[in-house]
């Protein structure tokens, strides 16, 4: 959906100066490249509202409580956190290291930790802004509104953030610019079918719904879907998130690679 292929062209890198002003400078710089490019734009902000409204708009799948859109709004949040962080931030790092702007960057005065700080707060924001847009439109559109408690609705939004990143992050540090621009997309592709996202997973064909529910995006969406509803914290989806978090963590430090 991306390939991101500026990522080589940095302009207005930080060149010193202390964190204090190099990390805003960083997350400048991260932020472009996050949103300048068209195919970025239809990822993060276009998809994600567009299926919210499609969906929502045809009435094809069951609510709790009646209404499509009770259903489809946790589910296209989880959406809105694998467009940034799995596929976008994914591959506009793996150009990055393709490029070569990794290496350059370890030759300048700005540190890892706080490059790793730009992107990590680059995403963060472009995330906040999806999360508004989308509950603005479901709010506004369709009448919707959470009967659960948000105190519980931002921890998952930030596990699912955190684990989204990490996954694109360890296909960036492991594997090709072109790999990782396949596979990022390949499994935004699998997890919006399988994830319990636009579908409910109960609709999908028996024999694959043990491996449905297993992936983080139905973890993530169905832990979203049971708080908004106002049901109790399901245990299980938690836990296999918190696990999923873990996992793709620690490999996104293990395998990252910086050139």
């Amino acid at each position: 959906m991306s390939s991101d292929a500026g990522a080589g062209e940095r302009r207005g890198l930080p060149q010193g100066g202390g964190v204090g002003r190099a990390l805003p400078a960083q997350l400048r710089v991260e932020l472009l490249l996050l949103l300048r490019q068209p195919e970025n734009l239809l990822v993060i902000l276009v998809l994600p509202v567009a299926l919210l409204v499609f969906f929502a708009g045809i009435k094809a799948v069951p609510a709790a409580r009646g209404r499509p859109i009770e259903f489809l709004v946790p589910g296209i949040l989880t959406l809105a956190l694998m467009s940034t962080g799995m596929v976008t931030l994914g591959i506009s790092t793996a150009y990055q290291r393709y490029y070569r702007v990794l290496k350059r960057l370890g030759g300048t005065p700005l540190s890892r930790g706080t490059l790793v700080a730009a992107k990590a707060a680059s995403v963060l924001l472009v995330e906040l802004g999806q999360v508004g847009l989308l509950l603005l439109i479901a709010g506004v559109g369709f009448h919707w509104t959470s009967a659960g408690s948000w105190w519980l609705v931002v921890p998952l939004l930030l596990l699912g953030s955190f684990t989204f990143a990490a996954i694109g992050l360890t296909m960036a540090g492991a594997l090709r610019a072109e790999l990782t621009l396949g596979g990022a997309n390949g499994l935004y592709i699998l997890l919006l079918v399988l994830g319990g996202i636009a579908l409910p997973i109960q609709q999908l064909p028996s024999a694959i719904q043990p491996l449905a529910r297993a992936l983080p995006a139905a973890a993530i969406s169905s832990s979203l879907r049971a708080v908004m509803e106002g049901h109790p914290l399901p245990v299980f989806s938690v836990a296999l998130a918190v696990a999923w978090a873990l996992v793709s963590g620690v490999a996104a430090v293990t395998l990252f690679r910086w050139e």
